[in-house]
């Protein structure tokens, strides 16, 4: 099989093809895309704009805010340009950044999501001693800290997947530059690599997911021990649609990432990678802060403000 150099473009094959109903597909994933960049962008702006909101949690979800309208805006104008001008190719270069991107903000949205887990463990179980336990320091340290593993990891994939040399079939059958879609192509024995990038994935998903795991699980006994019903309800409805999202965005990784090669399938992966790429992000806000009473506030309050601006 004939090699070619790492200078000459990928083909991405991308999501839709050119039917009545891939074109409503089309059109309903960039709906969804756009609500996801107007939401996230809304909580960002109103946890910047209310004092009230300035505290650890709600940092912590503008940092989950600020990676999904970055994770949104890396896949989708891409694969929307491809399907409306059919120019599908993307350089080298381009793939190295998209996979980097990409993987830098996947990977700290995972650490993220645990110290999410771990700021409402401290609120529900140590109320009192929450200052000291979630400090702004400490904050600050695991916000930095999950953007840093988060890029390591997407660099030192990126850098590793186009070492390879590439066979003369340069068509990616995907959407968007995906590692383990990408190294498919590969002319080469990419064994150490695939173990390699396999440990990494463990790191990267598995044990934050354990962390988030065990959070909640101890959140769910301390709720138990009240007597309120009330609170019960509400905790309950709480964890069970946070863990529905850590679910969904895990559930998703680990299929991609940590399935043997032999059981994986083109299209299964396209179809997957969309659950965590465009619709776990417009999930996000909704989940995590429109559904709370202080983020309401805020946007009546903001609202408000506008209103008046616009009135005078």
């Amino acid at each position: 099989m004939k090699i070619w150099n790492t200078t000459s473009d990928f083909i991405l094959l991308g999501l839709f093809n050119y039917t009545g109903a891939h074109l409503f597909l089309f059109v309903m994933v960039l709906t969804i895309a756009f609500s996801s960049l107007v939401g996230n962008a809304l909580m960002i702006l109103l946890i910047h704009q209310d004092a009230r909101l300035h505290t650890p949690m709600y940092f912590l979800l503008s940092q989950l805010s600020l990676m999904d309208m970055m994770l949104v805006s890396t896949v989708v104008p891409k694969m929307a340009a491809d399907y409306l001008t059919g120019h599908k190719s993307i350089s080298p270069a381009g793939c190295g950044l998209q996979i980097f991107i990409f993987l830098t903000l996947g990977g700290g949205e995972c650490f993220l999501l645990a110290a999410m887990s771990y700021d409402r463990y401290v609120a529900v179980c140590h109320p009192l001693r929450y200052p000291i336990l979630m400090s702004w320091q400490l904050c600050l340290r695991m916000t930095v800290g999950s953007w840093f593993l988060g890029a390591a990891d997407g660099l030192m994939q990126a850098a590793a997947t186009l070492s390879f040399p590439f066979c003369d079939a340069r068509e990616i059958n995907h959407f968007f530059c995906e590692a383990p879609t990408l190294v498919r192509l590969a002319c080469a024995d990419t064994v150490v690599f695939e173990y390699v990038m396999y440990i990494c994935c463990v790191l990267m998903l598995l044990v934050p997911f354990s962390l988030i795991l065990i959070s909640y699980s101890l959140i769910l006994a301390a709720v138990l021990e009240m007597r309120s019903r009330e609170a019960h309800k509400k905790a309950f409805a709480t964890c069970s649609s946070h863990l529905f999202v850590v679910g969904l965005l895990y559930g998703a990784a680990i299929f991609i990432y940590l399935r043997p090669k032999s059981y994986r399938s083109a299209n299964h992966d396209k179809i997957v990678s969309v659950f965590y790429t465009i619709f776990t992000p417009v999930l996000n806000p909704i989940i995590y802060s429109l559904r709370n009473s202080e983020v309401k506030e805020a946007l009546r309050k903001c609202m408000s403000q506008c209103a008046t601006l616009n009135h005078d």
